[in-house]
């Protein structure tokens, strides 16, 4: 199993990065984790643009989904080759329409479901995707948000991520012995403290110590973040390997 980090910013585009979106791959199977602002271009410099096989959104703020709009566009009005098959795109409940409201300007009210096959998550829901069993688990922040827990069937690797949330029981069972804990950490410790919102570096390390997990990799990291601090405090709270997420990195599984 592949993860390529496609963007690793939070809230909105650095200079370095795009927002979130992350590429995992397996068996010739391309799963996308989030699509945010900036992500379809950097997307590009990774796989071709009709290359996915599904796409699962955490949550639909828009430094999470919002370039499924312009990916919308591509879908849709693709010049060569014809329209797209239907996609499966899995979120909360509401996505289509989410999706609809923000290109404001579909064709129809249904022309999103005709480039994308919409699948809704719920709390502890499991589904199949190719070579993955992936299990949706429900986080803490102030709109839905699921945390991912995706494990290879061939080879039993899981890769967990969180999403956006605060601290929760329910993002550790997501993480339990992941081989990389994909954790953001938005947020600075005793600095920012707004419950049912984000994670700090601490409170990633701490998560990924309960959890058993066997690596983490910090990301979502705002631009206003130092993420040296969270680094640090991550370091200082959790014995296995730690490390920053940065645009165009690639972890083996």
């Amino acid at each position: 199993m592949k993860l390529t980090v496609v963007g690793c910013s939070g809230s909105f585009p650095s200079t370095e990065s795009a927002c979130s979106s992350y590429l995992v791959e397996a068996d010739g199977f391309r799963l996308l984790l989030d699509m945010g602002n900036g992500a379809l271009g950097e997307l590009q410099r990774h796989i071709g643009l009709y290359d996915l096989d599904a796409i699962a959104l955490s949550h639909l703020h828009a430094d999470h989904c919002i370039d499924m709009c312009g990916y919308f566009v591509a879908r849709y009005y693709r010049h060569e080759g014809g329209r797209c098959a239907p996609l499966p795109v899995y979120g909360p409940p509401g996505t289509e329409e989410r999706l609809t409201t923000a290109y404001a300007d579909t064709p129809s009210d249904s022309s999103m479901s005709e480039v994308f096959a919409f699948r809704a998550l719920t709390p502890r829901g499991g589904f199949e995707l190719g070579p993955f069993r992936v299990t949706s688990e429900l986080v803490d922040h102030p709109v839905e948000s699921y945390a991912f827990r995706i494990e290879h069937k061939d080879s039993g690797k899981v890769l967990t991520y969180s999403g956006d949330t605060g601290p929760c029981a329910s993002l550790e069972l997501a993480a339990r012995d992941a081989s990389l804990f994909l954790c953001e950490a938005s947020f600075t410790d005793g600095k920012e403290h707004i419950p049912g919102l984000h994670l700090n570096g601490r409170e990633a390390g701490e998560a990924a110590a309960r959890a058993g997990a066997a690596r983490l990799v910090l990301t979502h990291v705002p631009p206003w973040t130092d993420p040296q601090i969270n680094l640090r405090d991550a370091k200082a709270a959790f014995g296995g390997s730690v490390e920053m997420a940065r645009a165009g990195a690639v972890y083996e599984l």
